[in-house]
């Protein structure tokens, strides 16, 4: 169990640096008039993916979940699939990378690196995560939890951004 939540603690580290990577860049885009869209879901995202984090700690420490190799060691490689998935996407926004949603004028759409590919990559590693931590040590239920409520916080975040996106044409 030490390493698993040495894992957690890691992963709240890493959400941590975004957060700080997410400042200075949001201080970079409103320094350009940048316009940010949709607050009004982004205190639900704080809470949902901080609840992810206390709750992959205390469903396998309260409710005794065991490590299973079969399952844990796939979850372990997806979640650090996730993470260099995360960090490629910040890497090619560059400083237009945020958590929140925040529309530059002028600025044209990133269509180089995961994003020749996918529209949102960076979902698909939250997906991915928020399904795959949990489940490393055989907390299904909060993986199951997490995903519901993130389909539907990612149902308004995407019609957000989408709508954010058509503003640039």
């Amino acid at each position: 169990m030490a390493w698993y939540l040495t894992l957690i603690a890691a992963v709240a580290v890493e959400r941590l640096v975004e957060l700080v990577v997410s400042k200075r860049n949001l201080a970079w885009s409103l320094a350009r008039g940048g316009t940010e869209y949709g607050f009004g879901h982004y205190p639900f995202m704080v809470v949902l993916h901080i609840g992810l984090l206390v709750a992959c700690v205390l469903e396998p420490l309260l409710l005794d979940r065991p490590f299973i190799p079969a399952l844990g060691w796939p979850m372990l490689a997806a979640v650090l699939a996730a993470q260099a998935l995360r960090w490629w996407c910040i890497g090619t926004l560059g400083p237009q990378w945020n958590t929140r949603v925040i529309v530059i004028p002028g600025a044209s759409r990133v269509v180089a690196g995961p994003y020749r590919w996918l529209p949102h990559p960076n979902y698909v590693a939250v997906v991915v995560e928020g399904f795959a931590l949990p489940l490393v040590h055989t907390a299904w239920l909060t993986a199951t939890v997490f995903t519901l409520l993130n389909a539907l916080l990612l149902r308004t975040r995407l019609r957000v951004e989408n709508t954010a996106l058509a503003s640039l044409s």
